[in-house]
């Protein structure tokens, strides 16, 4: 991801308008309706809600740990992740939005500090994901963005801002890396983004819009839009 084509303010404002979005849309879900499935096997829709809003006190934790100069991670295990998830969507609609409006603008408040902090800083995620900490408003957009489609309330890849979209697709594209779970593949995106995933040898390459292209790399685009040639991919 080209830090000069990053702006944390945009990237703020884009978070914002993504978790409004967000909130808009689950405000008139019922109890019933939480407790149906989403888009990911095993999971309810108070299962993701629930993932979102612990999602966000997990940046805040890493936050604090940032402040007083300890080794950063999300969660204390995934045992720990989990069983949260587990038991927070055992609740009602109403405790469901409220956390996940609370959590979010709790966040909110302790990002802002990320403008006075070096951008180019490591901070180690999970033990398989490391980024800068200027791309912690990218991961949180990432995680906003990519649930509400989860969610299956009408939201869907072809509503993402064009913007958010190029972001995004260069955030899980380096995320995925070179990995060899997946053949060479060579991304080339309408709006520029460009990055090589997949394992060794030489790249197939895949054109497409960024919202697309993005859809595809992380599992979301239906199985009906998915051209034939590209390989199936799992979900992050």
């Amino acid at each position: 991801m080209d830090r000069s084509r990053l702006d944390l303010a945009q990237v703020r404002v884009q978070r914002q308008e993504a978790t409004q979005s967000l909130l808009g849309d689950t405000i008139a879900i019922t109890d019933e309706q939480w407790n149906m499935p989403c888009l990911l096997p095993g999971w309810t829709r108070a299962h993701v809600a629930t993932h979102i809003a612990r999602n966000a006190d997990a940046f805040v934790r890493v936050m604090d740990q940032l402040r007083h100069g300890h080794p950063t991670s999300m969660y204390d295990s995934d045992d720990t992740r989990n069983e949260a998830i587990e038991r927070g969507s055992e609740r009602s609609a109403l405790d469901l939005q409220v956390d996940l409006d609370s959590s979010a603008g709790h966040l909110h408040a302790n990002l802002a500090e990320l403008m006075t902090m070096p951008p180019d800083k490591l901070v180690r995620l999970s033990p398989t994901l490391t980024v800068r900490l200027d791309r912690l408003p990218i991961a949180r957009l990432n995680e906003l963005v990519l649930h509400h489609i989860d969610l299956d309330i009408g939201y869907t890849y072809k509503q993402i801002d064009p913007k958010v979209a190029a972001w995004l697709l260069a955030f899980n594209a380096q995320r995925i890396g070179r990995t060899s779970a997946h053949q060479a593949i060579r991304i080339a995106s309408d709006s520029g983004v460009t990055a090589v995933i997949g394992g060794s040898g030489k790249a197939t390459v895949v054109r497409g819009a960024d919202n697309y292209l993005l859809a595809w790399i992380t599992g979301r685009l239906p199985a009906g839009e998915r051209d034939k040639r590209l390989p199936l991919m799992r979900c992050c």
